[in-house]
């Protein structure tokens, strides 16, 4: 019997990556499967047969999501065709959950099996749409510890698989300081924008410029910035750009400014110090002050379940508060690197152990049984 095909899509640079260690993993205990989906170029080389481009995805935001409607409406009639004319045992959803979940009632009509892996965040705000969720998927892989009870308690089939980040190789400070051409000593700034070109473009200049007045005060600091390489970063001088992802900026900086999201996340495995920062269209910001009943938007402080991490969002997230936050982080031998420090280690043992590639591949092929 020829082995079951199964349909992986991730939506944008996050999850190719984990969509990447999940092909590994499903190839890894069911060789000879058949991965076919969207993606990018990680999934890719993982041995995904990528037959939808997941260039026209990246949106964030009320307002941002309402300008890429065109290019997703055309990217989610080419997924429907393929639900319809290939035989998949099973669809695979990481992340973008917009999206993916009309995908997965796309999946649903036409009689395949859906999994999300990486819920949507409902707990932050439309609890109310839970409903949706339980209609349009089987099965809910969930990355955050308190996700499970969350999804469970509306009626879904969620599980906690850990959090993927946990699959990621280390690095070491020395080792990525020697890798980045630095020494020990060097005072080192992080610049984390996001991934996203709307992202970049909000927040790049507010912390390029923060970076800037730190360097007048500081006229020996080593600024990094972890840069995607299709995304325009403006009037970059005085800031080495260093593409591949961001976890050798993190691991080389004393500390960091880091875009709201899984950044933070990686600032807190790799140890570094840091300051959240966020800016979304006006539109979408008006929204999410009416709707997100969060005390913080950092994750490192929902689960730590305290304000460790300072955060400026939207207007608050000027050059001037963005340097004058991060500053004394840069010493590293003071009260308020010690709190986020302790705050890391709480938050690493929350995550659960490394291997949510490979539990999402057990519940996958469970359900293609």
């Amino acid at each position: 019997m020829n082995p079951p095909s199964i349909y992986l899509s991730a939506g944008e640079a996050s999850g190719d990556r984990i969509g990447a260690r999940l092909a590994e993993a499903l190839h890894a205990a069911e060789p000879g499967l058949r991965l076919v989906g969207m993606g990018g170029p990680r999934m890719r080389t993982a041995g995904v047969e990528l037959v939808q481009d997941a260039t026209p995805c990246g949106a964030h935001g009320l307002a941002e999501v309402v300008g890429a409607l065109p290019a997703h409406h055309r990217l989610l009639r080419a997924v429907q065709r393929g639900f319809t004319e290939r035989r998949y045992r099973l669809a695979v959803f990481i992340d973008y959950p917009g999206f993916h979940l009309a995908a997965a009632r796309a999946a649903r009509q036409a009689g395949v099996r859906t999994l999300q892996y990486v819920a949507p965040q409902l707990w932050a705000w439309g609890a109310w749409r839970a409903g949706r969720v339980r209609r349009r998927l089987d099965r809910l892989a969930v990355i955050l510890p308190f996700e499970e009870a969350f999804f469970r308690d509306r009626g879904v089939d969620a599980r906690f698989v850990g959090h993927p980040l946990l699959d990621e190789p280390t690095t070491t400070r020395a080792e990525s300081r020697a890798t980045l051409g630095l020494s020990a000593g060097d005072r080192v700034l992080g610049l984390v924008p996001g991934s996203r070109r709307e992202e970049v473009a909000r927040l790049w200049p507010v912390f390029r410029d923060a970076a800037r007045r730190l360097s007048r005060e500081l006229p020996d600091l080593v600024v990094l910035a972890a840069a995607m390489p299709e995304v325009r970063y403006p009037d970059a001088h005085g800031v080495r750009l260093v593409t591949g992802g961001a976890e050798s900026v993190l691991a080389a900086a004393d500390a960091a400014l880091c875009k709201a999201g899984t950044s933070t996340l990686e600032a807190a495995l790799a140890g570094t110090p840091h300051v959240v920062a966020y800016r979304v269209h006006p539109v979408t910001w008006q929204v999410a002050r009416r709707l997100v009943r969060l005390p913080w938007v950092g994750l490192v402080n929902l689960l730590a379940e305290r304000r460790a991490v300072p955060e400026l969002l939207q207007d608050l997230a000027t050059p001037s508060a963005l340097a004058e936050a991060v500053r004394p982080l840069l010493d590293g031998d003071c009260h308020a690197v010690d709190r986020q420090r302790e705050a890391f280690a709480l938050v690493r043992g929350r995550l659960g152990s490394p291997g949510a590639g490979r539990r999402v591949a057990a519940l996958a092929l469970e359900s293609v049984a």
